[in-house]
């Protein structure tokens, strides 16, 4: 009976080929020791062997293992490739215990050429990624990378970075949305926005267009993905993983539609807010707020009149009430936020994600005056 292990982010590739193949244990990359220990009733498979356990805790805290079947990591890795231009080789600028690092490893052995790592120890540094591209660039071949916006934002900042950044044959952008300023701030650099998680094995939408091999369609406006790319489901949660794949579907909590053909993402179903009665989708006043700061985060905090109150944290030097007003005149007076605290950098709980429940926390001991029209 193959077994999970607990591994440290660093240990995964010298492990990785093994897991894949079935050899070995599946690995949990800096995952907590709660889902360890043998592979339960459909958690594996001979034919198609878990290789890696994913640990995400979501928007509620709660952990959970997403298992990851070789089929599904190779069939991602492979589309990317496809989707790219071919194999190449990779800079490894995000860390292996998410599932967009793991990818950079697994397309890295598929395409048999060693990553080059960036040093993440002391966190992420401009001068450690131009190093990286400069290694990379020595092999003859196609050359990419893997970033989180809050990593681009750093790297277009600087002139060697975003020279360096430039030179690469592709960029997969992941963690976050990636908005349209920090796109045109990278100055023709070679971006792909993708939208994927855990479950999917990493990004299978890239700019819109699913990968090869992969479905996508809409449940009541919620994203449903279909496609040799997902996951098994989630270690010791069969429950669970009946809610979310069902019939060869994932169903995702995110709400979205389809733009000439191409997949835009509006956000999360559980991020619509319901204030006195009128719903407010908090990714557009986001996206709204980020216009103006460099970075946002709007939630919803209880109100015992009201039901839910838009509040949001901002980080950068701003006038709040200059935000109120644009918010005001492009989405309407129940879109202002009626909490808006400006902050030092906006917490994270994974590769550029930004942890809503940190934010609530910061936002919730404010005094809140109830929503008007003013």
């Amino acid at each position: 009976m193959r077994s999970v292990v607990a591994i440290s982010p660093a240990e995964v590739l010298e492990y990785l080929p093994a897991a894949l193949d079935g050899s070995g244990p599946a690995l949990l990359p800096g995952g907590p020791d709660s889902l360890t220990g043998p592979l339960g009733p459909g958690e594996d498979s001979a034919a198609d062997p878990t290789a890696v356990v994913v640990a995400t805790s979501g928007s509620t805290g709660e952990p959970k293992g997403v298992l990851l079947s070789k089929g599904a990591l190779l069939a991602s890795a492979e589309a990317t490739h496809q989707r790219l231009g071919g194999p190449g080789r990779w800079v490894l600028a995000t860390t292996p215990r998410y599932v967009g690092g793991i990818q950079v490893l697994v397309r890295s052995l598929l395409a048999e050429m060693p990553p080059v790592p960036v040093d993440l120890e002391t966190g992420f540094r401009v001068p450690d990624f131009v190093a990286a591209v400069t290694e990379v660039l020595k092999t003859p071949s196609r050359h990419y990378t893997a970033l989180v916006p809050t990593q681009l934002a750093r790297i277009v900042a600087v002139p060697e970075g975003l020279a360096a950044l430039q030179s690469l044959d592709g960029i997969v952008m992941g963690g976050a949305p990636l908005s349209p300023e920090l796109r045109e701030a990278a100055h023709g650099a070679k971006l792909v926005s993708a939208y994927g998680m855990s479950e999917t094995a990493s990004g299978c939408v890239y700019d819109g267009v699913p990968l090869n091999g992969v479905k996508i369609k809409l449940v009541d406006d919620r994203v449903a993905i279909a496609g040799p790319v997902l996951a098994r489901g989630y270690r010791g949660r069969p429950d669970l993983t009946r809610e979310s794949f069902v019939d060869g579907w994932f169903i995702t909590s995110d709400l979205g539609r389809f733009v000439d053909g191409k997949l835009e993402i509006l956000g999360r179903a559980d991020d619509m807010i319901n204030t006195g009665g009128l719903k407010v989708p908090a990714n557009a006043v986001e996206r709204l707020l980020e216009r103006h700061v460099k970075a946002a985060c709007v939630v919803a905090l209880d109100h015992p009149e009201w039901g839910q109150i838009v509040a949001a944290a901002v980080v950068g030097d701003v006038d709040i009430e200059h935000l109120r007003r644009h918010v005001r005149a492009e989405l309407g007076a129940p879109a202002v936020p009626k909490v808006l605290k400006v902050i030092e950098e906006m917490p994270l709980r994974g590769p550029g994600k930004v942890d809503r429940a940190a934010v609530r926390r910061i936002l919730n001991p404010i005094e809140r005056d109830a929503p008007g029209s003013s």
